[in-house]
């Protein structure tokens, strides 16, 4: 160990006597004012000061470190936020007169949506046959919620407040023909679906079933198997705490399965043998059912909510079949998805990806597809289901028949 001799002064000062420097002048004297300094000589340690100076290089080091890897981070994340947003405004909206729809971007296997809440907003919008356009920016609203509207640049979040401004702007409305008691008994049922069986579904979608999601997911660029493996890590890890601060995430796994089949055979139950929940005429119950329900039976392959739907409870099937079939004339299901043992038919091709419209008319669409061949959708859409039953939605025809009979009355 070396050691280097100093003098100390009263003014806690220290001078290297081992280098030929002068003292330094004390503060508020003059240079050429005679003074003197007081002290002893003293020596101090140079391996403990070098161990000093070392050490605070070495968190200098460490802090240059964190800063850049802090950097790299941000950048990461900014990297893979532009990606997920998938923000590519070539042109601005003008919401005047007309409804755009923000909601999630098409999955690959021709759902319309991953998200029960965007289902169900849209075949809402289908339901009341008013033209809208989609925007897939992946943008949240205001309110932090998806998906929204603009008209008439007035922004709109949350289905139901979405539902309500709708009808009180333009009139439209699926529930007239309910009577009070109906009206009250369609809202629990919403209520129901929204509130408890929501959370077992996004629970199959994002944490039991994460990986079939990923395969769903439709992340463009080169970096897309990494993006959409972040994405279901991140979302998986969101569900479960969202689920855990609702309560129901407090449950097991098996508990969590049990609730589930007892919400869907609460639905099949008051479904029974009716077109639809409420009755022969669609609601707007119908379209938060559909959009619940949608996931299970095409999202989910192999799972226990769709092992339910296509299997004993088979007439929530043919309910989302009819529904698919009149609101989604472009949406073609092969005849494997009803498949539950994992059979594949050769002779069937892969799903057709559902065209993203940038202005999309109901009426518009149907008088499109009277006119197709027959034979395309017989290809795309089966029959029969397992069990022998018969899925083809032949009061169809009727309400089209009921309808025009009406206008000419």
């Amino acid at each position: 160990m070396q050691w280097r001799a100093g003098f100390a002064s009263s003014r806690a000062l220290v001078v290297d006597l081992g280098r030929n420097r002068s003292l330094p002048v004390p503060f508020g004297l003059h240079a050429d004012e005679r003074h003197s300094v007081s002290g002893c000589v003293v020596a101090f340690p140079l391996q403990e000061y070098g161990g000093i100076m070392s050490g605070l290089v070495a968190e200098s080091w460490w802090r240059k470190t964190l800063y850049l890897t802090g950097g790299a981070l941000l950048a990461a994340a900014a990297y893979l936020l532009y990606e997920l947003l998938s923000i590519r405004k070539e042109q601005q909206l003008d919401s005047k007169d007309a409804i755009i729809l923000h909601q999630f971007s098409r999955p690959k296997n021709g759902v319309p949506s991953l998200s029960p809440f965007c289902l169900k907003m849209e075949t809402y919008l289908r339901m009341v046959d008013l033209p809208y356009q989609n925007y897939f920016d992946g943008s949240l609203s205001p309110q932090g919620k998806m998906p929204w509207i603009e008209y008439n640049h007035e922004c709109v979040s949350g289905t139901e407040f979405i539902i309500d401004f709708l009808e009180e702007k333009l009139g439209v409305s699926l529930n007239k023909s309910l009577s009070g008691p109906e009206q009250a008994v369609a809202r629990a049922v919403t209520k129901m679906v929204e509130e408890h069986l929501y959370w077992t579904i996004v629970y199959c979608q994002w944490v039991e079933n994460v990986e079939q999601t990923q395969n769903l997911l439709d992340v463009p660029g080169p970096l897309s198997e990494v993006l959409k493996w972040t994405l279901c890590q991140l979302n998986g890890g969101l569900v479960k705490r969202e689920m855990f601060c609702q309560g129901i995430g407090r449950f097991t796994r098996d508990e969590l399965y049990t609730l589930m089949e007892r919400d869907m055979r609460t639905l099949a139950t008051l479904l029974g043998d009716k077109k639809y929940i409420m009755g022969s005429k669609v609601t707007s119950v119908d379209a938060t059912v559909f959009g619940h329900l949608a996931q299970a039976m095409w999202t989910l392959p192999g799972s226990k909510p769709e092992q339910l739907i296509k299997g004993e409870l088979i007439n929530l099937a043919m309910y989302c079949e009819r529904i698919r079939r009149k609101f989604w004339p472009e949406w073609f299901v092969d005849v494997d998805d009803f498949c539950l043992d994992g059979e594949s038919d050769s002779s069937c091709g892969t799903p057709t990806h559902l065209m993203d419209f940038s202005l999309f008319s109901r009426t518009d669409t149907l008088e499109d597809s009277a006119s197709s061949s027959p034979s395309h959708t017989n290809t795309h859409s089966p029959d029969t289901d397992r069990s022998g039953r018969s899925l083809s939605d032949s009061d169809i025809e009727v309400d089209v028949l009921d309808d025009k009979q009406q206008v000419k009355g």
